[in-house]
């Protein structure tokens, strides 16, 4: 399987199920693989005098709590079961990133192939421990942490006989700086767990994600949006449908384009080789029983005959046959008696 491209709508629905059903259907017309939202209660995700984060205040132009902001973001359990079934009508995978138990046990009856955990839960084996006990493959974003604190998560996910575990780099700020990616991290990752590794992205443009899948992302995950002019606090830094459909088509062509590893020439490049690469051909008349040495030789176009490799080889020889000027040797005219 190829790069997985996630459609990150989060909660840029605005707490609307007929915006989410619109995500859904722009995620799925652009390409994505998976459509993914999250799935939280504000009592369970945040107290009330929890501080919100400054991209959210700059956003919404505001300086207060979660609280009231998580309540007008919430889907209801019946608007994730017709989300789910959204999402598999139109031929999309449905994703959620689960922020409780019961969110975790909500997904799991909705039939999600998979478990995404946010990057603010890398360090909550309580949480950890649910997502493993699903045994279905879970994606562990590690934003906000050090190696070691991902590494115990991971210890956490497979002590607990979770299913495969995928990794995923990524830098919690919103909009992340372009030099605070840091996508060397993803080889970090790889040779310390051996774990597939991606990219969860919260740059603006595309050329980060795209160097992310250069450098061997098997996971793709971006902000999505129908707008970025959208109210809300993740909208400006997000993807709108043109330009996740670009990610994705250029992103299929870099996949593509990384190939096997195997330096050796392709089809067309043994077409092409045969027109330029040069032959050893006579440079003047040669008659039969001369030394090629005597008659002069020279390199040129098409690479059809003796290859130039064999220059020294063929000086030692004498010609069987008479043979004319800017003639192309085959070894069956040449004798080395």
């Amino acid at each position: 399987m190829g790069v997985f491209f996630i459609a990150e709508a989060g909660i840029n629905h605005n707490g609307d199920l007929e915006t989410a059903f619109k995500l859904a259907d722009a995620a799925r017309e652009c390409g994505a693989d998976a459509v993914k939202f999250q799935a939280f209660t504000a009592v369970g995700l945040a107290t009330k005098s929890s501080l919100s984060a400054p991209h959210v205040d700059e956003a919404l132009g505001v300086d207060g709590t979660f609280f009231d902001l998580l309540r007008k973001l919430e889907l209801s359990d019946d608007q994730f079961r017709r989300l789910a079934d959204h999402c598999r009508g139109i031929g999309i995978e449905f994703m959620s990133s689960a922020f409780d138990p019961g969110r975790i046990a909500l997904l799991d009856s909705l039939g999600v192939k998979r478990h995404k955990i946010a990057s603010m839960d890398l360090n909550n084996p309580v949480l950890l421990h649910d997502f493993a006990a699903t045994k279905k493959p879970v994606i562990l974003s590690t934003g906000m942490g050090g190696l070691g604190e991902v590494e115990a998560a991971v210890d956490v996910l497979e002590k607990a006989a979770s299913g495969p575990i995928t990794l995923l780099h990524c830098t919690s700020r919103y909009p992340t700086p372009p030099e605070e990616a840091n996508l060397r991290a993803m080889d970090v990752l790889s040779r310390a767990f051996g774990l597939p590794v991606g990219y969860s992205d919260h740059t603006r443009g595309l050329a980060v994600p795209l160097a992310a899948v250069a450098r061997g992302a098997v996971v793709i995950e971006k902000h999505f949006t129908l707008d970025p002019l959208m109210p809300g606090p993740d909208q400006a830094a997000s993807a709108d449908p043109a330009t996740f459909g670009r990610l994705v088509t250029m992103g299929r062509e870099i996949e593509a384009a990384l190939g096997s590893g195997r330096k050796r020439p392709t089809a067309g490049e043994m077409e092409t080789r045969a027109s330029f690469r040069r032959s050893i051909v006579t440079t003047r008349p040669v008659a039969a029983g001369q030394s090629l040495a005597e008659a002069g030789l020279s390199l040129k176009r098409p690479g059809s005959g003796l290859p130039p490799t064999l220059w020294e080889f063929v000086l030692q020889a004498r010609a069987k046959v008479e043979l004319p000027a800017d003639h192309l040797l085959s070894l069956a005219e040449l004798t080395w008696d």
